[in-house]
């Protein structure tokens, strides 16, 4: 009795042993360990690489552009959208040029019946002499010798201004200014990430802070998208600061400023947050006619 009361403990001790084996949690899945070894692999997710896209409740046309990156002039033009570039859900947007050439190919393809209108009759008129017509002719032609003809200016040579213009240097230098965006750091904290120009690579910079820290636009614009529709942005800013430069703030815990209001560098707009990120921090890009650029180039 004693033997076997000793091989049943034996037993039992073994039985434990292997349920405590099993207990352990195993290996992290693939995809932990992908995003653990980049986490800017499923923000790119959010990146659209087809050649079409139907627009979806709370996309704006500079949304999608910046998905798509592309300058959103280019993706207005190809989709025949004038300026305000207003879109509708589910209206059909040409991603590639190829696609759009495709789609306008077809809508100039269409046979097109025309209906013959009937000709009108020649209205009568009354016969001239060849002498009357002979003195029309020579009217028509003194006329036309006796109109004035363009004269240069005294300033002027071979029809081109030889003197500037008063206010040509102040236009030029109106344009060059237009042309420059003053920019600031959106936020004080540690560099984590960096720019880079590989296929997942980070399209911007991170920084770190703590939850609820003040956002702030990096320069004077407009705000053009303000939401979290983008996949892999969280709550995301998009501010337009001129014809060639955007600016993106991901990440955000809170929103505090709405599409289309004017904003002032410096001006706080959001609070740093950590939605669709790990921790909390600021995802900082700025576009360059549609493509990412390095910040650090930028900012001061």
């Amino acid at each position: 009795m004693t033997e076997l009361k000793f091989k049943g403990v034996l037993s039992a001790l073994l039985l434990l042993a292997l349920s405590g084996c099993t207990s352990n949690s195993g290996p992290a899945p693939v995809t932990t360990l992908e995003l653990r070894e980049n986490p800017y692999r499923e923000r790119n997710r959010g990146s659209l690489a087809a050649t079409k896209y139907v627009v979806q409740r709370g996309d704006t046309l500079y949304s999608i552009a910046f998905r798509a990156g592309l300058d959103v002039r280019t993706l207005a033009s190809r989709n025949n959208i004038n300026s305000p570039y207003i879109i509708y859900p589910g209206q059909v947007l040409q991603l590639s040029a190829a696609s759009a050439t495709k789609v306008a190919a077809k809508k100039t393809s269409r046979p097109v019946t025309k209906t013959r209108s009937p000709v009108p009759a020649k209205p009568a008129t009354p016969a001239k002499t060849g002498r009357a017509t002979e003195k029309s002719n020579q009217a028509k032609s003194n006329s036309s010798a006796k109109a004035a003809k363009p004269v240069a200016s005294s300033n002027q040579t071979r029809y081109v201004q030889t003197r500037p213009a008063k206010n040509s240097k102040k236009t030029a230098d109106n344009t060059s200014l237009g042309n420059k965006v003053q920019w600031h750091w959106p936020v004080k904290g540690k560099i984590v990430s960096r720019f880079s120009t590989r296929e997942h690579g980070n399209k911007g910079v991170d920084i770190a802070g703590q939850d609820g820290n003040r956002i702030n636009a990096a320069a004077d614009g407009q705000v053009v998208y303000a939401g979290s529709a983008l996949r892999g942005y969280g709550n995301l800013i998009i501010i337009k600061h001129n014809d060639d430069y955007l600016s993106a703030y991901a990440h955000n815990k809170r929103i505090l400023v709405a599409e289309r209001q004017q904003v002032k560098a410096g001006q706080q707009i959001a609070e740093m947050g950590s939605t669709d990120a790990t921790d909390s921090r600021l995802h900082f890009e700025i576009r360059f006619r549609g493509k990412s650029v390095d910040p650090l180039r930028y900012l001061p």
